[in-house]
């Protein structure tokens, strides 16, 4: 499934994903919620990588206090 690169396509990365078998998959295993949060995330992803935003996932967020 080819996803578009940019910040202008997220919505219609999300909406490829929601028609490949992939998303059937998880949907028929974990359920039709989860499937659409991976949908989403990996569009997501996928726009950070093509824009060069990247962002540390791993690193906490601040919250303000000390």
């Amino acid at each position: 499934m080819p996803l578009i690169p940019g910040k202008g396509h997220v919505g219609d990365n999300i909406r490829e994903f929601r028609q490949g078998p992939t998303f059937a998959h998880t949907e028929a295993n974990f359920g039709k919620e989860r499937a659409q949060k991976q949908a989403i995330a990996v569009a997501l992803h996928n726009e950070d990588e093509s824009t060069g935003d990247e962002r540390d996932y791993a690193k906490p967020a601040h919250t303000g206090r000390k």
